[in-house]
């Protein structure tokens, strides 16, 4: 695309960040809807990270997204904070304004708008998150974003298991003080199976079963066949734990759509259109 000299420019500031489809998706998305303006990857070192964001603002750029290592950074150098941005402790989309840096975080959203697209697509035909329990494996950042997300849709019991027992632990009192009644547990990994007996939901947010990683260990037997499973992975796009989930009859929905649906606030802001994720979106992203 040959852009004017009005061009409305934003990107993704992360280090390394060759790896990520965001380019290619808002790529999509900007050819899509004819808009005069460019999406870039932008490689930025740490230590050189609050420079860059203040010279990309001065040059006139709306905005970007912040991944890996920078969003807790990113958070503490916001002038502004979105209030589930601050819950998380991670900002993910930035808006340059007068200025100014105004920092949220879109991953809870992308992560409740994937299960709700994912399940509609299948049977049942709609995801309740008010439904049952719900357990996370992992205890990171998209472990908080995911619990922040499934916390304020109404689940009603919400379990954390991290190979770290301390750090799901510590998680699960953060959030659990948050909450009202109180209903946010630690599991041991250990008994991470024992767990699953009377789930809703299950999301891995752990590495395990990644392309170049161990796999995931963890026998479903207990699970009910209603509930859906869910893993933020997308390389490779049907882990072995939806591929076993699926063949024993559980709703399944993959992470692709998480990375898709969380990119649209940032796009509307920035580009001034409310994009849509559909099925085109996804197989053109898919075919990188």
């Amino acid at each position: 695309m040959i852009l004017s000299g009005r061009a409305r420019l934003a990107g993704v500031v992360g280090w390394p960040v060759g790896h990520s489809l965001s380019p290619r998706l808002h790529g999509f998305w900007l050819e899509h809807h004819g808009i005069d303006g460019a999406y870039l990857p932008l490689a930025v070192a740490p230590e050189h990270f609050e420079t860059a964001l203040r010279g990309l603002g001065e040059a006139g750029f709306r905005g970007v997204n912040v991944t890996i290592p920078h969003k807790r950074t990113a958070l503490a150098l916001c002038d502004e904070v979105a209030p589930l941005a601050a819950r998380i402790g991670a900002v993910n989309t930035l808006v340059f304004e007068d200025g100014r840096l105004k920092g949220s975080n879109t991953d809870a959203f992308g992560f409740l708008e994937n299960l709700r697209q994912g399940a509609s697509a299948g049977e049942p035909p709609a995801w309740d998150p008010t439904a049952g329990p719900a357990l996370i494996l992992g205890a990171g950042g998209a472990a908080r974003a995911v619990a922040v997300a499934l916390l304020d849709a109404g689940t009603p019991d919400l379990r954390l298991a991290n190979r770290t027992a301390a750090r799901a632990e510590a998680l699960a009192q953060e959030l659990g003080a948050e909450e009202p009644g109180g209903q946010v547990t630690a599991v041991p990994w250990e008994r991470r199976g024992a767990a699953l007996g009377d789930l809703a939901v299950l999301v891995n947010t752990t590495s395990l079963g990644m392309a170049g990683e161990p796999p995931l260990e963890l026998d479903l037997d207990p699970l009910p066949t209603g509930a859906l499973v869910t893993d933020i992975v997308y390389a490779p796009l049907e882990t072995d734990l939806l591929a076993h989930a699926r063949a024993r009859g559980n709703p399944v929905v993959d992470g692709l759509g998480m990375l898709l649906h969380q990119a649209r606030p940032g796009f509307e802001a920035w580009f001034g259109v409310a994009p849509e994720v559909t099925a085109e979106l996804r197989a053109f992203v898919l075919a990188a």
